[in-house]
């Protein structure tokens, strides 16, 4: 079963830091993308930071200089360190990937994605 579990999250004051994790299995293909999205309740689901199968990223302007997505091919693992956090990072943070299907480079899209997580919550209170 092809899936990808995220793990991290938590509550933390402004200006700290925290690094979610996101488990990917069930599969073996090796081009994936992967990305991270949030949605804060009443707001859309937004693209945080991607990365490629040849490790190339993109960031949302939100978080550029704060938040760093790295991923381990060996263990099919995906983190987002998230520093200098914000009130306005709190969150409901997703994991997701684009398998079996061409990836061109890292995308902040929602429609690029084909298996999300169920999501981890983020908390920065002030």
């Amino acid at each position: 079963q092809v899936q990808v579990v995220e793990s991290g999250g938590g509550s933390v004051q402004a200006g700290g830091s925290l690094r979610l994790s996101c488990a990917a299995s069930g599969y073996t293909y090796k081009r994936d993308c992967m990305g991270w999205f949030r949605q804060a309740p009443g707001k859309e689901r937004e693209g945080v930071a991607a990365i490629d199968s040849d490790g190339s990223t993109s960031y949302a302007d939100s978080v550029k200089g704060r938040f760093i997505i790295s991923k381990d091919n060996a263990k099919n693992m995906v983190y987002l360190q998230m520093n200098s956090l914000k009130p306005e990072d709190t969150a409901m943070y997703y994991c997701a990937a684009r398998l079996f299907i061409y990836c061109s480079g890292p995308s902040l899209e929602r429609q690029v994605y084909n298996v999300w997580g169920q999501g981890t919550q983020v908390t920065v209170s002030s």
